[in-house]
């Protein structure tokens, strides 16, 4: 069997990956076991040393990075050059707080002495989606990897060449061969995988059902896992809103990467006092959107990453207006390249809650406006979904923008500004959006034995 990575612009194939097989996959668990108990007996000072340098070796091939990225599911490398970055970024926080956060810690207990100390699970199994394919890697193996455990890292079918580039710079950086191996399997494979004695624990980024079939198998083999999944994250515009911030954080928050992401702007709930400005507004940005080529240094918004993500898509919109809503943008398919799998930004309008879409999870550059009355109103309408991802709130109010926040089924919540992750601070879901955290010193506790050591 091989994988193929398609050049979503210009619909061209630029790597074929010839699937490992299950006598492979073995050797390789075995030998990654190996590194990992080597690692582990690394001191906490020389993982950080080598996480450190890991930073250094990835700004270095940033452009390297950046155009498998761009060739790979057609980020627009302005976007890819700062995802690489971030991976940097990510990797130096978690080294300066690791020290901190797995240091042993006294408890007074009554006991003569108690400790408490944070030991590293193993091998921890990586499943990973293709819309950031180095930043949703790098922002679980740096911690995971500075408490001691090594990563398996199954990725996309679509995006195996940037799973292999991430292996390859953890090789180049000092990390032992085999602590951070590439696993060429598709979904089938997963399940044997997870079911190996080697493998400690699980985390998987993507899809609702997805996340639902991992967690199930790591269920039936007592595996911790972490699910960090789909969103429709809604953005509440209320009436005393800064529009200029309000526009501008919603039209950044649903293009940036094509729509294509978790956290994206997906449903502006809008004051009715503010619908026609505010719709206006947004839909001119849309409109003036450069969709094209995502190596022109002046393109916004390039192809989605595959024909199928593209037909679903469309296929959401066309539902959505047999059910009432109205596109109020002027762009069809015909004014976007023919080649490649360009959309062009689209803004809804007229959509109710049993919209499509308002109940599914849109994945490109397409945005819904529901508009609301009473603040009641609109935290039911941010609320009435499967999903619990992320929120944003725009109000000059911040007592009124906190009260909000604070009865907003979410994982974060932004106010006068467009969600997005940060090292510092926890990230995840509730609701069918996951359970667990990555990130800050959450992230980092979430694969070590928390363990309990006291004298009598």
């Amino acid at each position: 069997m091989n994988f193929y990575s398609i050049n979503p612009t210009t619909e061209q194939t630029v790597a074929e990956f010839t699937a490992h097989t299950p006598p492979e996959v073995r050797q390789m668990l075995s030998a990654a076991a190996a590194a990992q108990g080597l690692w582990a007996r690394r001191s906490l000072i020389e993982r950080v040393r080598r996480i450190d340098g890991l930073a250094d070796v990835l700004e270095r091939r940033r452009q390297e990075g950046a155009r498998t990225i761009t060739q790979e599911m057609g980020k627009p490398l302005a976007q890819a050059l700062a995802e690489v970055d971030k991976c940097a970024g990510v990797c130096r926080y978690m080294a300066s707080i690791a020290p901190t956060v797995l240091a042993d810690e006294s408890v007074d207990a009554g006991f003569r002495h108690s400790r408490v100390v944070y030991e590293p699970l193993g091998l921890v199994l990586s499943i990973m989606p293709w819309n950031f394919p180095l930043w949703q890697f790098f922002r679980f193996a740096a911690p995971a990897l500075l408490a001691g455990n090594g990563v398996l890292l199954k990725h996309a079918p679509s995006t195996m060449g940037s799973g292999l580039f991430a292996e390859s710079v953890c090789l180049e950086a000092g990390l032992p061969a085999g602590l951070v191996t590439s696993l060429l399997i598709d979904v089938p494979e997963v399940e044997s995988v997870i079911a190996d004695p080697a493998v400690a624990a699980v985390t998987f980024t993507g899809s609702t059902g997805g996340g639902r079939a991992v967690a199930q198998v790591a269920a039936r083999h007592i595996k911790p896992v972490v699910l960090e999944l789909g969103g429709s994250d809604a953005y509440i515009v209320l009436a005393d809103a800064d529009l200029d911030v309000a526009v501008s954080a919603c039209v950044a928050g649903r293009l940036l990467n094509a729509g294509q992401s978790c956290i994206g702007a997906k449903r502006f709930i809008v004051h009715a006092s503010l619908h026609d400005a505010f719709v206006a507004r947004v839909a001119e940005s849309f409109d003036a959107a450069v969709v094209g080529s995502p190596l022109d240094p002046d393109t916004q918004v390039g192809p989605l990453a595959r024909q199928d993500l593209r037909d679903t898509l469309l296929d959401q919109v066309r539902r959505a207006l047999d059910a009432g809503a109205r596109c109020v943008t002027k762009r069809t398919l015909a004014d976007v390249p023919s080649k490649g799998w360009f959309v062009p930004p689209m803004l809804l309008v007229d959509v109710h809650e049993d919209n499509p879409a308002f109940r599914e999870e849109l994945f490109g550059p397409v945005a819904s406006v529901t508009t609301f009355t009473t603040e009641e109103q609109a935290i039911a309408l941010a609320n009435n979904t499967d999903f619990g991802l992320g929120n944003a709130v725009f109000s000059r109010d911040a007592s009124a923008a906190l009260r909000i926040a604070a009865q907003l089924q979410s994982g974060t919540v932004f106010i006068n500004d467009f969600v997005r992750s940060h090292a510092a601070l926890p990230f995840g879901g509730v609701k069918a959006s996951g359970y667990g955290r990555e990130l800050g010193r959450w992230g980092m506790l979430e694969f070590v034995n928390v363990k309990n050591i006291t004298i009598g």
